[in-house]
Formats: structure tokens, sequence, C-alpha cells
């Protein structure tokens, strides 16, 4: 700590970036400050009120590092860009491809068509949405379709063959069919303008258009048409009710509030467009900043960096110090003006007011539902080192399990979790090399050996970390075993195992066994390992055992031994898609010969 200490007052009282790295040199935060002196000092200040996760980060911290900007809006873009780079773990890290869809029309085409896309792009078209959480895209799409007529295929317009016909949707009343000459492209045309004005806010044309199609369906008895339209109608109705009274019907704008408990914080976003409620979304800001606006400011930043800005107008329910700067970076990014407004009356006010009892109303959802992850992750690995009196909490936690039918097939299974966490880029399964007949115990050694063989080179990544807890599968026996595996390896990881029949947690300092009560968090976490390693075990040995059944399966046709078979497996991908193929298919893709083919084929379709 002496070196931090040191750093500390060499902090300059400039704006910039810090970054928080632990023991091996792990980026774990990283924030932006007006004076980096001031807020890296806060930090590592002791304060009564500072919350759980502050203080957790701070355990970890050894050291860290800063990055000096001009001025505080080159200080909010780099940490924007370093959290995209580095994802720390304390950071709010919202993902790039959360795009929502848009309808898209391109006028420059001829008889263009209306699409559902999720990019912008400056070709010309007219964009109509976001349409977020609550209204569907496709519906609108859909619902334009019934009642405009507008085209939905992929011809080009310009290579219409000579001998070519419409589709049913033209027979059904669906489409205007300009492929068949059926209209022309000026009175096409003015069907999209009525189209663009609909999804503009008009929509009083549209549902006359619909309640005339579904009466002329019912009169020529065409019910199942008429359903269809009766259909478009409920979606028109939904889109209708968005409608937000005495919202004007240009109105375009996002509506973004915070609401917060002190220790937990959500963010609503709401999207009105041509003055309807486009839907909107919900966000919980799951970061260590000292200040909750900091955290807003950091949201902001991160969500308009990854989607477009589709509004000049952006109405937030709090004030914060950098909002002017914010303001100016993304005017800059959408190359128009922006402005950034926190209302104190009039119709903002009420939008701003039903954005934070959304943010509220999840905000209460969010905290059972964080309370719970905690107790099932957290809460477990702390129960665990109390109950179990480990020698820290084991973050990182290694479970083992054995799988086999009578000694053949011999599998084994690593399992990891960490913080509590199923972390599925570090499992691993192993063959069972050294081991001969059913002994179950020897192959728990066999494995745990070359697992630590593995860390001492440090070849794959899942293994140049040890972990905390060892965890087996099994009883006493299995215990012994992976023990015995420990001291001639000299890994000093604790180590339990845990017999299957009533939960029982075996020691190595203990001879009788340690029964955690069963509701509890830290039983449960051991129980999820376990049947995880059993799971990720018995899934490899099958697979195993499969292939080798098939392998000899196809040994036995003339012509064909362990490496065709083996080629085979590789090109059809399983013994299904190998009965199944053709000669033809057997000779092209499986690279036989036409006799060895043709046996292949005999073989499993009674010599036909």
């Amino acid at each position: 700590m002496a070196d931090l200490k040191e750093k500390l007052k060499l902090l300059p009282e400039k704006s910039g970036c810090y970054i928080m790295y632990d023991a091996d040199r792990n980026i774990l935060y990283i924030g932006k400050a007006k004076v980096l002196k001031n807020r890296v000092k806060q930090y590592f200040q002791k304060q009564a009120n500072r919350t759980q996760k502050v203080s957790t980060l701070m355990s970890k911290v050894v050291d860290f590092d800063y990055i000096i900007t001009n001025n505080e809006i080159e200080a909010l873009v780099l940490e924007n860009n370093l959290i995209k780079k580095h994802k720390p773990p304390y950071n709010i890290l919202l993902k790039d491809d959360k795009e929502y869809p848009f309808i898209k029309i391109n006028l420059k085409k001829k008889f263009p068509k209306p699409e559902v896309c999720r990019r912008l792009v400056a070709d010309g078209s007219k964009y109509f949405g976001p349409y977020m959480v609550g209204i569907s895209a496709r519906e609108i799409q859909d619902l334009i379709s019934a009642a405009f007529g507008l085209r939905t295929c992929n011809l080009d317009m310009d290579k219409i063959p000579k001998n070519h016909r419409p589709c049913l949707n033209f027979h059904i009343g669906r489409c205007k069919a300009p492929c068949s000459g059926n209209v022309s492209e000026q009175e096409y045309m003015d069907t999209v303008k009525k189209m663009t004005d609909f999804l503009g806010g008009n929509d009083k044309e549209i549902k006359a258009e619909l309640e005339e199609k579904m009466k002329e369906a019912a009169d020529r008895e065409e019910f199942e048409l008429a359903l269809y339209y009766k259909e478009k109608l409920k979606v028109l109705d939904k889109l209708v009710r968005q409608q937000i009274a005495n919202v004007p019907k240009d109105l375009n704008i996002d509506v973004i509030a915070l609401a917060s408990s002190g220790f937990h914080s959500v963010v609503s976003v709401l999207m009105v467009r041509g003055g309807k409620l486009l839907g909107g979304d919900k966000f919980v800001l799951d970061e260590v900043n000292l200040s909750l606006n900091g955290a807003f400011e950091s949201f902001l930043m991160q969500y308009y960096s990854s989607s477009q800005i589709q509004t000049d107008e952006i109405i937030v329910n709090t004030d914060t110090e950098n909002l002017g700067e914010i303001e100016s970076y993304l005017s800059k990014l959408k190359g128009k003006k922006v402005n950034i407004v926190n209302p104190h009356q009039g119709i903002r006010k009420q939008l701003c007011d039903m954005a934070y009892s959304n943010a509220t109303d999840y905000l209460v959802k969010s905290q059972s539902e964080e309370k719970r992850k905690y107790n099932m992750t957290q809460g477990a690995l702390n129960q665990l080192k109390d109950n179990l009196s480990l020698k820290k909490i084991p973050e990182r936690m290694e479970c083992y399990d054995i799988s086999h039918i009578s000694g053949t097939d011999k599998v084994a299974s690593m399992v990891v979790f960490t913080n509590g966490k199923a972390d599925k880029n570090m499992y691993r399964r192993f063959k069972i090399k050294t081991v001969a007949g059913n002994n179950d115990f020897e192959c728990m050694k066999e494995v745990l050996v070359r697992r630590f063989e593995r860390f001492k080179k440090g070849e794959d990544i899942s293994f140049k970390k040890m972990p905390d807890l060892i965890v087996v599968d099994g009883g006493k026996g299995q215990l012994k075993y992976a023990l015995e595996a420990l001291n001639e390896e000299g890994i000093d990881s604790e180590i339990i195992s845990l017999a299957k029949r009533y939960e029982e947690v075996y020691m190595p300092r203990s001879e009788k066994p340690f029964i955690l009560p069963i509701d509890s968090e830290g039983i449960k976490l051991l129980q999820r390992i376990r049947d995880e390693a059993h799971r990720f075990a018995i899934t490899y040995h099958r697979k195993l055992r499969l292939d080798r059944q098939t392998a000899s399966e196809l040994t036995k046709i003339k012509g064909i031994g362990k490496e065709r078979a083996k080629k085979l497996f590789g090109v059809f991908k399983n013994i299904e898609n190998i009965k199944k193929a053709s000669v033809e298919e057997l000779i092209l893709k499986g690279k036989l010969t036409a006799p060895i083919a043709l046996n292949v084929f005999n073989h499993f379709n009674d010599k036909k």
C-alpha cells in the first residue's frame, strides 16, 4: 500500500480516466474524472456510506493507472471507448448488438417495398421507428401489406421474365402485383405515400381500408381472409392506443429516467415517434461508480454510442455536471444539434414521470432478482467459506466426475464455476489413458495429476489458474486418491468430496462427513457444480460410445476400414446421415469409389 500512497500523492489535478487493476493485472474498473486527484483518492478513503460493490472492488484493487485528457468531454469519450474495449467486470456493459428494428422503404428503387431492418444506412431510404419492447415491427410490416397491397417479394422489377405470373398474394388481395403490370408506377407510389403517412401518424385511412376489405371478404364468404383482416385491425388498434393524449403528432423524443434505491439503480427508456409510444426498455446500472450521476452519464454515452441517434431531443429526469458535454458529443456524433432537457412542467414532464414510474417498478423487481442471484453466487460462496472453514472465499471452483460403463469408454469431466457461476469456456474433458478396468479411484487420481501437470506447463488458459476449491464427485475413496494427486504434485488447493446419497461433504481434516443444511445456498451451489460435472462427463461418454459403436458398424462393410469410417463421420457428421445418403452422395461427398459406395448403400438399404 506504500506504493499506492505515493501514487495517490502524485495524481494530477486534471481531467482524465483512471484504470484499476487486480493482482494479475486484470482491469477491474475504468472511470472518468473532472479532477483525477480528487476522484481517485475517494476510492481509497474509508467511508461509512460506501456501497458493498465499491467495497468488493477495492478489496481486489492492488494498482491503478490514469490517462490525462484535455477536457471533460475527451474524458467521457475515452472512458466509453476503454470500457467497450476492455469490458471491465465492475462497469456498465451494454451490448453493442442490441439494435431495435425499423421499417425501411427505399424510395430510390422502382416499386419499393417495406422492409424490417436493424441498421440505418445513408441510402436515401425513409426509416420509421425504432420499434422497442411492446411493439412488433413484423406485425406492422404485415399490417402495411394487408392494408396497402405493397409487394413483399425480392423480384428485380427491371428484369421480370416474359412468362411471369403474379403470386398468391395478388389473388388474395394482399399485393397489387406491379410485377404483372396491374398497377402503374405512379399509382403504386401514391400508395407508398399513404403508407408513409400512416407510419408518420395518420392512421384513420388505414382503418377504413382494412374494414372495407374485411367486409368484402365476408360478403364473398371467404371467412378465413375476413378473419385475417380482423386480426390486422386488432394490431392497428394496439398501435393507435399507443397515442399519448395531448402529445403533438410530430413529436419525436427519447425519454430516459433514472430510479435508485441507494443500492440498486435502473434506467427506463421510452421512445416517442409521431406522437406514439413505440415501446420501451429497462437497464440495471450495475456499476461501482461513486457517483450515481456518473453512472447515469456512462449509461448515456454507451447507449447512444452503440445505436443510431434517431431524435433531436432527449428528455432526462436528472441533472448531471457533464450533461452539457454529453449534449455536445451526441450533436457531433449525429451531425446535427441534439438537446438534452430536464423538464419541470408540461407534456415532457408527464412523459418523464411515466418513464420514472416504469424505472421504479422494474427497480423493485430487479432488486428481488438481484438478491436471488447474490444468494445463489456470492452469498453461497460466503456460506461455504464459513461453514467449511475454508482459507478463502472459493472464487474459482473446479469439480471432477468420472463416467464409464463397466470400465469401457472411461472419461472424466472438469467443470469450472467462477464467482458462483458456470464458466463454460473453462470446461475441459479427459479420456482416461492409464487405468485398466473399472476403478473410479485411480481414474480420479489420473485426471487430477494430468490437470496439475498442465498447470505447470501453462499451455491451456483453463489450466493456467489453480482453483481455490476442488470438488470431487464421490465419498471418502475418491477424496483419498484425489488427495494423493495433490500431494504428489505439490498443490495446496483446498479439496472436498460430495457423496450423492445423503449429500455428505468429506474433508481431508475430518474422518466424519459434514452435513450442510439441505436448504442452504452453499449446499445448493455444490449440488449445481456436481450435477453439471456429471452432465458434462456422461455426455462425453455417450458420444464416445456411440462413435465406437457406429464406427464398428461401418467397418463391417467391405472396403471400409477405420480411417475411411472416420472420414465418413467427418463429412456426414452421424450414422443417420450416412444411412440416408444416396450412392451419388457417398461418391461425391464421401470420396468413395463406386463399388464401395454401393456396398455402403446396400448395407443400410436391405441390399436393394
